[in-house]
């Protein structure tokens, strides 16, 4: 854990982003931090974190970074103490479960290492942070749980299957969490992207030129275009949206190709 921030603008309201080094999560950590949160960054590279939460301060905004591999059960429950001891008695109202993991494989080649990365981090790891943190947000009767899931848990790519499960396990959780912490206030959406020009998918991008073209818009998604989603779904103008899963994938899912 970086020390705090000398920032004196620190922030009551904090915001926890799981996988915040890059990417969709980076700007959605810069996106919060700039809505009013104080922003917990979190991933697996010191240097990347360390950049974001410096990349927050330049624009007076409070951020603090932790380093977690959520592949790993036993990371998964040191971020939850070190999320505790950080925040103290101030109030997690914000978790985006944005992290991933697992890569790409036809099931016969899919190692189990590869299948439990995915379902480690995209399941296993959203479970104990919601169970860690939903119940105090319960309890104050507010907070706000985004899931970041896939376009694809509505259809099946081939050579994606323990990834896509993994997605659509997310999915379903998004709905079980909103039927039990709704009702206690917690609003809990997903976001589903389409495909998103990440540092993670720029290896790709040959290989998806043609999906990419095959869009109604033409193009794949900036990770901004996504953070922007989440950072609706969090504000107060969407008080009353619950359990829903918000597709951001430029009309794929809207369209038959022909």
């Amino acid at each position: 854990m970086s020390a705090m921030s000398q920032n004196p603008a620190a922030r009551s309201e904090w915001a926890l982003i799981t996988g915040s080094t890059s990417g969709i999560g980076r700007e959605t950590a810069i996106g919060l931090a700039q809505d009013g949160y104080s922003v917990i960054v979190t991933g697996r590279s010191k240097e990347r974190a360390a950049e974001v939460r410096e990349s927050i301060e330049a624009r007076g905004g409070h951020a603090v970074d932790l380093l977690a591999d959520l592949s790993d059960p036993s990371a998964v429950r040191t971020l939850i103490a070190q999320v505790g001891d950080t925040i103290g008695d101030a109030a997690l109202e914000v978790l985006v479960n944005n992290a991933g993991g697992g890569g790409f494989a036809p099931t016969e080649a899919t190692s189990e290492a590869m299948f439990d990365a995915a379902f480690n981090t995209h399941v296993k790891a959203p479970y104990m942070l919601v169970g860690a943190f939903a119940p105090a947000m319960a309890t104050r009767g507010r907070g706000v749980i985004i899931n970041i899931g896939s376009m694809s848990t509505n259809m099946a790519p081939n050579g994606t299957s323990a990834f896509q499960a993994s997605k659509g396990a997310i999915s379903m959780l998004t709905k079980s969490w909103t039927a039990e912490y709704g009702p206690r206030g917690v609003r809990v959406n997903s976001v589903d992207p389409g495909f998103v020009i990440t540092p993670a998918n720029e290896a790709y991008r040959e290989g998806y030129g043609g999906f990419v073209a095959s869009l109604p818009a033409g193009r794949g998604a900036a990770p901004e275009e996504i953070a922007e989603a989440i950072r609706f779904l969090v504000s107060p103008r969407a008080s009353y949206i619950y359990g829903v899963s918000l597709t951001v994938d430029g009309g794929k899912s809207a369209v038959v190709a022909m």
